[in-house]
């Protein structure tokens, strides 16, 4: 590869030649990686050349590191490697590895290992009312991704109202909007929704609005998991002109969480999507997405197949209805439609662990039973009070497609067990839509994974390989970077990632971690005067 043909970061090779950083003394430097095809995060093509770590910050990138550096300093050879930042993931669930006491499972080996350096939590209005708190867990516990937080819109209802499917009072709202406004104040990047669950799918949109100002003034992002995806309730198109509303009702950025057209009626439907959004953009709104590149989605049997109506009020109401035949007859009813959209019986594979369906289709546990699938998900539902979560083939390819190509979305996994998204998402996307289909190009799939996202959430000197910015970089094998886990075996760790730093610290070495929990809480700093006392 010639470098002088390569000429989109030529102007920072050229200053990065003539000193490390400013005010950096070469001797300083930790680690140096040599010869890699350098993808700054930004850029259109590469250059061959080196990247300098001192510390936790990156000191220089150009074609040849100057000499002398320490004999102390790590080299890496990178020769015939792709040298990128380190992938950020907007979308995860990685609570299992959040919440873990055990050291290994807390240096969350599953993004690791696919090259992720960073991960957002609270999606999908979950996480926690406790957003200081669950930082500084990460803080004091160590963790080996640099993480990001939400305040969810979940918690935040159900700690006021319950499971109830009710509008909250003026009193009950105030409280619901102190909340967002601690939990922005604690470093949340803004708030999450989740509208297409119990409870949240029972707030009406002048209630997200409301507390969507709360995040607004502090500078906060409106992520939302919107309200249907499919034609569950107002149908997505709809759907989507909700979200924008509340993002221009707020005076604050919208962005659309795993952008999809889930189901049977909607497939074809990306386009329309599409047109609604950069209307939008046109018009000077900020509005982006994330995506996963499978062709399943993952959830949960029951919010995939119940009625919202049917649970209302929680787990046990959700009971009492199923002993009352009347309404169990219309739960039935609008069960077979739900399984109708997303493909029927045969497209839900059951993956909830140590289960008797666990790694079986709906259709199968019907047959074993004898019984019809919705009666079967029913059994299943009732017995399983922890939930039972499932893979859901309910998507088209030209769809996936068509959101991959827009400037304005990038890469998430939407990680959940049992899925291999968890495992395998980037990888996937660089070997089925780099490599085999050409869908996209390689400085596109590195550019949507890091410094687009970095930019889109404005995260403070990361997803670039720029002098100065914080040294997250991966190192990987442009031929052995492949998904492992797949839909029958969805815990397999990537292969292919040679190197791995996180704030300076290499965390995989030769292809194998090292055991170093390097990651930072990544908080967001709200306008001070938005939460003065």
């Amino acid at each position: 590869m010639n470098v002088r043909m390569l000429t989109p970061i030529a102007a920072l090779c050229s200053l990065a030649i003539a000193m490390p950083a400013v005010g950096q003394d070469a001797a300083t430097i930790d680690i140096v990686i040599k010869g890699g095809t350098i993808y700054d995060g930004s850029s259109v093509a590469p250059v061959v050349g080196d990247v300098a770590i001192a510390g936790d910050k990156i000191v220089y990138i150009g074609p040849t590191m100057p000499t002398p550096y320490p004999v102390t300093a790590r080299t890496i050879d990178a020769r015939g490697l792709i040298v990128a930042p380190g992938f950020i993931d907007p979308h995860t669930h990685a609570g299992r590895f959040l919440d873990s006491s055990d050291a290994t499972e807390r240096l969350n080996l599953p993004w690791m290992m696919q090259g992720v350096t960073t991960i957002f939590a609270g999606v999908d209005g979950g996480g926690q009312t406790d957003v200081g708190g669950f930082f500084r867990d990460v803080e004091t516990r160590g963790f080996g991704s640099n993480v990001a937080a939400y305040i969810g819109f979940g918690p935040v209802r159900r700690a006021v109202l319950g499971d109830d499917g009710r509008a909250p009072t003026e009193a009950e709202l105030g409280w619901m909007k102190s909340l967002v406004a601690q939990g922005m104040c604690d470093g949340a990047l803004g708030l999450s929704t989740g509208l297409f669950y119990a409870p949240q799918s029972f707030a009406k949109t002048e209630e997200v609005i409301a507390l969507a100002r709360e995040a607004a003034v502090r500078g906060g992002v409106y992520d939302t998991h919107q309200r249907d995806e499919s034609t569950y309730s107002i149908g997505v198109a709809d759907s989507v002109r909700e979200a924008i509303a509340i993002g221009k009702a707020a005076d604050m950025p919208v962005h659309f969480a795993h952008i999809k057209t889930l189901g049977v009626d909607v497939h074809g439907k990306a386009d329309e999507l599409i047109a609604i959004i950069e209307a939008a953009r046109a018009e000077g709104q900020a509005v982006t997405a994330d995506q996963y590149p499978w062709e399943a989605s993952g959830t949960g049997l029951e919010a995939a197949l119940l009625p919202r109506w049917a649970v209302d009020g929680g787990r046990d109401a959700m009971l009492a209805r199923f002993a009352k035949p009347n309404e169990l007859a219309r739960i039935k009813a609008a069960m077979a439609e739900n399984l109708r959209r997303r493909g029927g019986a045969q497209s839900l594979l059951l993956t909830a662990r140590d289960r008797p369906w666990t790694a079986k289709r709906l259709s199968e546990v019907a047959a074993e039973w004898n019984v019809a699938p919705v009666e079967a998900a029913l059994r299943i539902i009732s017995q399983d009070a922890a939930g039972t979560s499932l893979v859901s083939f309910n998507m088209a390819e030209t769809d996936i497609r068509a959101f991959m190509q827009r400037p304005w979305v990038v890469t998430s996994s939407d990680g959940s067990h049992g899925h291999p998204r968890m495992y395998a998402t980037f990888p996937q996307k660089y070997a089925q839509y780099v490599r085999a289909k050409k869908v996209i190009d390689l400085a596109t799939f590195i550019n949507s994974s890091t410094g687009r996202t970095a930019d889109i959430f404005k995260l403070d000197r990361r997803g670039h390989i720029r002098p100065g910015y914080y040294a997250d970089v991966v190192v990987f094998d442009p031929d052995g970077y492949t998904p492992v886990a797949d839909y029958i075996e969805p815990e397999r760790l990537t292969t292919g990632v040679r190197t791995l730093v996180v704030n300076g610290r290499i965390v995989v070495s030769d292809g194998q971690p090292t055991g170093v929990a390097a990651g930072r809480a990544l908080r967001h700093v709200p306008p001070a005067e938005s939460c003065a006392r």
